[in-house]
């Protein structure tokens, strides 16, 4: 009776711990990669991304359907990458997404903003606040731009984009004003109204740059389209 009560609870310990595998590793799966039937806020972040590259139409809701999937594949088509219409890891790096990483309210991952942020705090600290929207908005438009790469990290260490990265004061811990500048930006504020450049009249050099047009100067930038 005492081998027959041993016996049964093992049996109910294995029956325990095979439910939850069961359940735990199609979570752990659907982490790994975004595909038709996703919803979430990943989700969200991908029809966000999609939509202001022209590639996605449909509504920002967080439900990967028919319409997602095609913006994807056309996405992958562009990029080189296998048209699959699953995010995976390098559909999700060309995107500039980071699939573990909560994403933002704006529809940005918390890695976009912390980068962002450091390249705020590095270019454009001292400015006035509304300067440093600006200056994150440029990103922002570049990345919209089919001239510049489609991702935040992609315009912002795309060679020679801007002298921080060069110099390395884009490794500066940024402060809680670039984070909010950053995040302002995100959240659709464009004090620049569309310019893709900027450079400071007191130290640029390149010849091109003072051939542009300014369409608005804030603090110490001249913006330009």
């Amino acid at each position: 009776m005492k081998k027959l009560s041993i016996a049964m609870s093992m049996v109910l310990i294995i029956s325990v711990f095979a439910f939850v595998v069961a359940f735990n590793v199609p979570e752990v799966c659907e982490a790994a990669v975004l595909k038709q039937g996703s919803t979430g806020t990943q989700v969200k972040t991908l029809q966000t991304k999609l939509k202001n590259w022209g590639y996605y139409f449909g509504s920002v809701d967080g439900i990967f359907g028919a319409k997602t999937k095609t913006a994807v594949i056309s996405f992958q088509k562009k990029n080189g990458l296998v048209a699959d219409g699953i995010v995976g890891a390098k559909t999700a790096a060309a995107l500039g997404m980071t699939l573990s990483t909560t994403p933002t309210t704006s529809g940005y991952s918390t890695s976009d903003v912390n980068l962002l942020a450091r390249l705020v705090y590095a270019e454009a600290r001292g400015e006035p606040y509304t300067g440093q929207v600006a200056v994150a908005a440029v990103v922002l438009n570049r990345v919209k731009s089919s001239s510049f790469p489609n991702s935040i990290a992609g315009v912002i260490y795309e060679p020679y984009a801007f002298t921080c990265v060069s110099d390395g004061q884009i490794n500066l811990t940024p402060n809680s004003t670039a984070k909010k500048a950053a995040q302002d930006a995100m959240n659709g504020w464009d004090p620049t109204g569309g310019c893709l450049y900027y450079y400071n009249p007191k130290t640029a050099t390149s010849a091109w740059i003072w051939s542009r047009p300014v369409s608005v100067t804030i603090g110490s930038h001249s913006f330009m389209k």
